[in-house]
């Protein structure tokens, strides 16, 4: 009771309006719904205006502002789709509101790890607690926060035990870039270095994949509900290493100290989250899903295998780094910051999450993340 009496506070501070507010910027600033879609809000741009150059935000430079307006508003996106996992495949508990579950949804998952239910959760607290903090940090410092609340548009899941709410992000089309598997893998390459890597399941890539069922019918074939905890858990630690690789990227590009605390704070929990998720990635069972012919290979065996795909190397190998004339280090992949925000919003979105959003939602997002990019330390 405790920690939601805390909760409510957050978002009562998070949503308080902004005290250098000026003729030049319109933001929605409804109140963050508590419970029901686990408390979820943020910040929104009206018609895309991107008016961040002239605010000092009390002490924030506009760069730093930007850059903390785009990383809440991936973790708002990032909480409304936890969320939908959680209600499906997760422990449902005050703690992260919503939902009932799933009984086969949820046993499919275990057989990835026994706790999957508890991890799914945590994440999704995470997440809600990442976002909830930036905005506070935002409005005690004169700035916006960030709310999405009037893009909550698109369908939930009709499976038994979701929520029948407005959402944010779609996981019933997904197409998922498993490159990552590799990438991490690689002793020889970087994306720094404009490098590629194989996907993991080239499957993934070739359709429109659902990650939670979309209603009850989904819940059969024993392969069928397989194949979709499969493109979870898949899914689960793409999503998680983009934030691995989004926060040391930004980082680069604060000037308050403060600022790049936060920053250099919340991105080891991403990177947490995504050593968990390979891992349970790696459990995955190979199988071919009877409706739709999406094949989960065996990682271990030809034409895979070998340390690229080695399921138990979850660790990142060592690679290049800054040069070539370097010996390998064992790193976070990629750090390069130059479009690094645009760069997110764009595996976001080639991942299928936004299929259904209007294109204001493109727009404003576009907004947040060219003015995240746009920033310079000292600037």
């Amino acid at each position: 009771m405790a920690q939601k009496t805390q909760k409510g506070k957050i978002m009562a501070h998070t949503v308080q309006p902004s005290q250098h507010a000026t003729s030049r910027r319109s933001f929605l600033r409804t109140g963050l719904a508590v419970g029901g879609a686990g408390a979820i809000g943020a910040a929104l741009v009206v018609n895309g205006v991107p008016a961040f150059a002239e605010e000092s935000s009390g002490g924030l430079t506009p760069g730093d502002a930007a850059i903390l307006r785009f990383l809440s508003a991936a973790e708002i996106l990032e909480t409304d789709f936890w969320q939908q996992y959680n209600e499906l495949g997760g422990i449902q508990d005050s703690e992260v509101p919503g939902g009932s579950g799933s009984a086969a949804y949820t046993a499919a998952l275990k057989v990835l790890d026994g706790d999957m239910d508890q991890y799914i959760h945590d994440n999704t607290e995470d997440e809600f607690t990442h976002f909830t903090f930036i905005n506070a940090y935002l409005v005690s410092k004169g700035a916006d926060p960030v709310n999405l609340d009037t893009f909550r548009t698109l369908p939930s899941s009709k499976a038994t035990g979701a929520q029948d709410i407005g959402r944010l992000t779609n996981l019933m089309q997904l197409t998922v870039d498993t490159s990552y598997w590799t990438k991490y893998r690689s002793r020889t390459k970087n994306p720094d270095f404009g490098d590629t890597f194989p996907p993991a399941v080239p499957g993934l890539l070739k359709g429109q994949f659902p990650a939670i069922p979309r209603d009850d019918t989904d819940l059969s074939p024993a392969d069928h509900i397989q194949a979709i905890a499969n493109t979870a858990g898949f899914h689960f630690a793409f999503i998680e290493q983009g934030g691995t690789s989004l926060y040391p990227s930004l980082a680069q590009r604060v000037t308050h100290p403060e600022v790049l605390r936060i920053l250099l704070s919340i991105g080891p929990t991403e990177t947490m989250h995504f050593q968990t998720w390979q891992d349970k990635a790696g459990n995955a069972p190979a199988l071919t899903d009877p409706t739709n012919g999406l094949v989960f290979p065996d990682l271990n065996a030809p034409p895979f295998g070998g340390e690229d795909f080695q399921t138990n190397l979850i660790m990142p190998e060592p690679t290049v780094f800054l040069s070539r004339k370097f010996p390998p280090v064992s790193i976070i992949r990629p750090t390069e910051t130059k479009g690094a925000a645009m760069g997110a919003l764009k595996a976001l979105t080639d991942d299928g999450l936004f299929i259904g959003q209007s294109p204001e939602f493109f727009a404003v997002l576009h907004d947040l993340a060219k003015q995240a990019d746009a920033a310079r330390h000292g600037g």
